[in-house]
Formats: C-alpha cells, structure tokens, sequence
C-alpha cells in the first residue's frame, strides 16, 4: 500500500495558477547568478585552471597549525596556496606547476616538521590541459541536453522537452551559481555531480509528463481550462513519489556528505543542490511551462464534411 501524503480534499493550491510567481522567481535567481557569476566566476579546482595540487594524508591532527603550515611554505619561497586542512588531510593548491625540485623539498620538509608519516599526492594540470577539460564539460553537458530534447521529443512532443530541458538547465545553472556565490571548488567530481543531477531532474520531470499524458486521454479537454486541471491533478497525483523519491537520495547525499572523505564532500554538496533545485523544477517550472506552451498552439481545424444531396 502506499502511503499518500496529499487526499483529493487537500488539492486547494493550483500549481497552475501559482506558476507566474514561480516563473518570476525562476527568473530573478537566474539573472542573480548570472551577475554573480560575471563577478566573481567560479572557484576552479586544478582540474580546471593551471597549477598543482598536493595532498597530504596525515596521521597527525593539523587543524589548529595552519598558520605554521602557511608560513613554512612562504619560507619555502611557493606562493601563498589555497589551503584546506581538516583531521587527517591538507590540501594545498597552487596556482603555478611544481618542479621536481620544489616538490621535493615539499615533501621532505613537511614530513620532517609536521608528519613523518604523511603521504603526498600531487596532481599538475597545465594550461592546454585545463582548458580542454572545460571544453569536454561543456560538451559533455550540451550533447545530454541534445539526446534528452531528441528522447522526450519522441516519447511525448516537443514541447514536452523544451519545457524539460529549460527545466534542467535551470538546475544546473542555479547550483553553479550557487558554487560561485560561497566560493566552493569546481572540480571533475563537480561536473559528474551536474551531470548526475541532470539525469535525476529529467527523470523526476518525464514522471509527471507521463501522468499528464495518461490523464489527457481519458479527459474530455475542451478549452485551455481543462488543460490546465488536468496538468495540475497530475502534479498533485505525483506529488507524493516525488517527495518520497528526492528525500531518500537526500538521506544518502547528506551520509556521503558527512562521513565522505574530503574528494567527495563537493560532490555530494552539489548534489544536495541540484536534489532541491530539481524537485522544485519539476514540480513548479517544467509542467506548467508546457502548458504555456500549449496555450501557444494554434487550434485544429475541423475536418471539413462533404455536402449532401
């Protein structure tokens, strides 16, 4: 039996009519992030911007000695890195490439003054190399939307997947942004996370288009109205798996996010994001944007019967 958080008696908010608030909001996050990012940009992590990145497992609790560990490098004559310490790990990202010799002379006098046991790991990327990692990201990104248009477009209409993809775009911009407002790396782990939540958000929203779908060949739709009750009793009719769906994977990202170690804690942060942004999405944004653009559509004419005699 499943459980139904929402009767047919609790169904007095019409998502429907509520859309243009939604819409307006959509749309006022949308044009904040593109003045933030235009700002400040993205934080990028060394997969995508030159430089090095070491990492340092240690066995010893650093936490309260990074100012001493900031000072040892500047001794060391590196610039000043971007670093991230916590029980059992230092990172340190540079925004110029190691030599050997620095390197080197990291590693040994780290150990030597902080942790003897500490073992390293030093990830280079060069310039060539970081920008085409973005370009494959980008492409990556592009080329799901495509299938995804090409997918609903034969499976429901077009329309179907116009409304889906600015869903999902709207998504994946709002946690980007979001990364830019609070500075949050943007690293390979990232883009999965983005694609992870475009392939959640597509199938939260093809749900409720499915149920729409259903509904439509069993109502009598004579005018825009009808429409627009049938694409709200499905919102409402699935409402309830789409909260159950995206507070189970909630439950998990949140435990990734907690007891994950330090590569992971970013991704399951974007997840998070892009988990909330996605249900909204296609609860509030993707259905009743299609219905706008089914108000758009022109009438069909009658077929015209052949006089009689």
């Amino acid at each position: 039996m499943r459980f139904n958080y929402f009767g047919e008696n609790n169904r007095s908010f019409s998502f429907v009519d509520k859309s243009k608030y939604f819409f307006i909001f959509s749309i006022a996050i949308t044009i904040f992030g593109i003045i933030v990012l235009a700002a400040l940009g993205l934080n990028y992590g060394v997969d995508f911007s030159a430089g090095s990145n070491v990492d340092v497992v240690v066995k010893t609790d650093l936490s309260a000695k990074k100012d001493e560990i900031v000072s040892y490098i500047k001794d060391s004559g590196l610039h000043d890195p971007h670093l991230t310490i916590s029980a059992t790990r230092v990172t340190m990202r540079f925004d110029e490439i190691l030599t050997d010799a620095q390197e080197k002379a990291l590693r040994a006098g780290f150990t030597e003054k902080f942790d003897k046991s500490a073992s390293f790991e030093v990830n280079t990327v060069d310039v060539e190399m970081a920008r085409e990692l973005e370009y494959n990201a980008l492409k990556a990104v592009l080329i799901a939307s495509i299938g995804i248009i090409i997918y609903v477009s034969i499976r429901f209409e077009w329309r179907f997947a116009i409304a889906a993809v600015v869903a999902l775009l709207h998504d994946a911009f709002i946690v980007i942004s979001l990364f830019s407002i609070f500075r949050l790396q943007v690293n390979l782990p990232f883009i999965v996370a983005i694609l992870t939540i475009i392939g959640y958000s597509i199938n939260d929203t093809v749900v409720i288009f499915d149920r729409i779908r259903e509904n439509m060949r069993f109502s009598k739709i004579k005018s825009h109205a009808d429409l627009a009750k049938v694409v709200n009793d499905s919102v409402w009719q699935t409402l309830t798996r789409s909260i159950n769906t995206v507070m189970t994977v909630v439950v998990a990202a949140l435990c990734l996010f907690i007891f994950g170690s330090e590569s992971i804690k970013m991704f399951s942060l974007a997840i998070l994001f892009g988990l909330v942004c996605g249900a909204y999405s296609s609860i509030f944004i993707a259905s009743p944007f299609w219905l706008l653009l089914k108000k758009r559509e022109k009438p069909k004419t009658a077929a015209k019967t052949p006089a009689t005699s």
